[in-house]
């Protein structure tokens, strides 16, 4: 089969598409010939060397994480998941599972993957969820869950949105509107009519914080290089971060890492039931053939984006 490869740490421009053996599944897991998979900051990343105090990752790598495709075959034990049903999900490379995910895999940018079937970060593809969307939608939808499950958002709270251009910022700004807050987001000034058509009350750009803030969620920024941001908080107000590494606690502002690593706020079946009632909806900014898939990454890493990269892979049968 065909798959994104990286042979050693570098950059993406330094990945190629090989040819590998397919990976079979073993108990417990399911064979996925994909379909579509969106690219995330780990799949630059980990390849990158940022992580090497931590993960010693084993080459060659296969980066990609957020998928959807259809059952090719399941292992001995697998009761859930049957031959010829869509799926779709969320799955971490398997050199990062001591850091708590349920939901590892081979890696998604190839044309077959292997992941863990019992784990709530795969669900059924609902016919009503389109292939690219449902690939584009699973860290966008559990980073969206977890934030509402632990800011309490109410009519008119003051929300500070650092990173509102990217996939997690333009799926949560409408939710965050609907909800009735008073939605502030950097922003390129290119950018200010978009993310105010998605719901922003105020654009700000990227160092320009106002103050009294009731509510900071970080969705791009290292979690060790908050302290700008904590100062636009009120006293009592909270801070939520979905980065690693995780933040340093504060006496004045409630300072949170809120990344969901075990389901607790829900799983892929819940982003799907989401999605399907028009509640959430990831933002697909470019679309690449997978003969074009290191380009992608290479963009992710280097350009801007208002929202998500999805790949077609379009894998052989």
């Amino acid at each position: 089969m065909r798959a994104v490869v990286a042979h050693r740490y570098g950059p993406p421009e330094e990945y190629e598409i090989a040819e590998v053996a397919v990976p079979e599944p073993g108990p417990g897991q399911i064979q996925v010939r994909v379909a579509a998979v969106s690219i995330n900051p780990v799949d630059v990343r980990l390849p990158a060397g940022d992580f090497r105090e931590s993960v010693d990752l084993p080459f060659p790598h296969v980066p990609g994480n957020d998928f959807a495709g259809t059952v090719s075959a399941v292992g001995e034990g697998v009761t859930g998941y049957a031959v010829g049903e869509e799926i779709f999900g969320f799955a971490a490379p398997r050199a990062i599972r001591h850091m708590g995910s349920s939901s590892v895999s081979t890696g998604a940018l190839a044309e077959y993957a292997v992941f863990e079937a019992g784990t709530p970060f795969l669900a059924r593809r609902p016919a009503a969820l389109d292939v690219e969307q449902a690939a584009a939608l699973p860290t966008v939808g559990l980073a969206v869950r977890s934030i509402l499950a632990s800011a309490e958002v109410k009519p008119e709270t003051r929300v500070l949105v650092v990173g509102a251009t990217g996939g997690v910022g333009t799926a949560l700004l409408p939710v965050l509107a609907t909800a009735g807050a008073h939605v502030v987001a950097t922003a390129r000034e290119a950018d200010a009519d978009l993310v105010r058509s998605l719901g922003a009350s105020e654009v700000v750009g990227y160092d320009d914080y106002p103050d009294g803030i009731d509510l900071a969620l970080n969705l791009v920024l290292p979690g060790d290089r908050l302290e700008r941001l904590v100062a636009a908080v009120r006293p009592g107000g909270r801070l939520l971060t979905i980065t690693f590494p995780p933040p340093a606690p504060r006496d004045e502002v409630d300072v949170r890492l809120v990344l969901d690593m075990q389901g607790r706020f829900g799983g892929m079946a819940e982003v799907a039931a989401d999605a399907v009632a028009g509640k959430l909806r990831a933002r697909i900014a470019a679309r690449y053939e997978f003969d074009d898939a290191v380009r992608a990454l290479s963009d992710f890493a280097t350009r801007h984006k208002t929202g998500k990269l999805v790949v077609r892979v379009r894998s052989r049968p």
